[in-house]
């Protein structure tokens, strides 16, 4: 199934997979609070944009809270803007040492491999792919990102700790996605890009090679998703060896398409805020051509966007971006 799926992916690019879902909200009139909160509305939300545009995927929520919070983190929610975690849960060794492995599935992870367990059942015509965390995103969660970035350097081994204890939980969630029906996932790993490529080695890739070792097979396909400065990072991120590689638009993403190998896609990266959200139907269909026309000599380039698509985006603007790829292509 992989490799068919990244055949027919390279032959129509004309079917993208924009990581679209939050702005589902508007369509359904619910909150994202709500949305996040139950997997009946999650699974609307999935059918409900699998049939009306023209993408490669049907995909899951890109909640960045859901891992923390199975943790034990505390989480504030909103009616129009994705969940975000609120203060810190480890701060030493000694609560690091403290911190349990949840058992997956007793909070809101819950609610999302019920989702992908329905939408597996009624979503035929394309792949459904889960969303998680990348563990130094996670960590970053769990400690603060500020002072987990100071202890790269001043104490690695708190780092680490929290680390081992993120990649086993990240490892059994994206397993029990796999047992629901999930065909794939994206892994948002966006702190990693902070850090130098000799700490992004230690503190991130290394962690999400040993998740992708534990469940990758011929049937399950790998999205590894940076929307940092990674230009610095390939060589690193590499290493992985995700079977698609989905870029932000920090970056010009030719350049990744320079050197990155090219029997891996490599995927993005129309700005969400700015476009998606804040632009409008002309300036998303330039940006989009453009992109086009720039790395479409690429075979391995497919457009996207450049990160998670807001809930407030509007989708005249949505509308324009999938009409501007299926032009192109026409």
């Amino acid at each position: 199934m992989k490799n068919e799926w990244i055949k027919q992916q390279k032959e129509d690019r004309s079917k993208t997979m924009p990581i679209l879902s939050f702005p589902a909200v508007q369509l359904l009139d619910i909150s994202v609070k709500q949305l996040v909160s139950s997997a009946d509305y999650q699974v609307q939300a999935m059918k409900l944009i699998a049939d009306m545009c023209p993408t490669s995927v049907a995909l899951s929520m890109m909640d960045l809270s859901v891992e923390a919070e199975a943790f034990g983190s505390q989480i504030r929610f909103f009616d129009m803007d994705v969940p975000t975690v609120i203060g810190s849960i480890v701060s030493d060794t000694d609560s690091a040492n403290s911190l349990n492995v949840p058992t997956v599935g007793q909070r809101r992870d819950g609610i999302y491999i019920e989702a992908i367990r329905q939408a597996s059942k009624i979503i035929h015509d394309k792949p459904v792919f889960a969303g998680v965390i990348g563990p130094f995103s996670l960590a970053g969660r769990l400690m603060d990102m500020t002072e987990t970035m100071v202890n790269c350097y001043e104490d690695p081994e708190l780092v680490h700790i929290v680390l081992k204890k993120a990649t086993e939980y990240i490892t059994n969630y994206i397993l029990e996605f796999k047992k629901a029906g999930a065909k794939g996932i994206i892994m948002a790993e966006p702190a990693a890009g902070l850090l130098s490529p000799n700490l992004f080695e230690e503190f991130s890739t290394a962690y999400v090679k040993e998740i992708f070792n534990r469940v990758k097979d011929d049937n399950f396909i790998l999205v590894y998703h940076n929307c940092g400065n990674v230009v610095s990072l390939a060589s690193s991120i590499m290493g992985i060896d995700a079977d698609v590689y989905h870029f932000g638009n920090s970056i010009d993403i030719e350049d990744m398409l320079k050197v990155m190998p090219s029997d891996k896609l490599i995927m993005g990266n129309i700005d969400p805020s700015a476009q998606f959200k804040g632009g409008s139907i002309e300036s998303i269909t330039d940006a989009t051509t453009h992109l086009l026309e720039r790395c479409n000599s690429y075979p391995n380039f497919v457009i996207s966007s450049g990160c998670d698509i807001p809930p407030a985006s509007k989708w005249d603007n949505i509308n324009a971006y999938f009409d501007a790829i299926l032009n192109f292509y026409k």
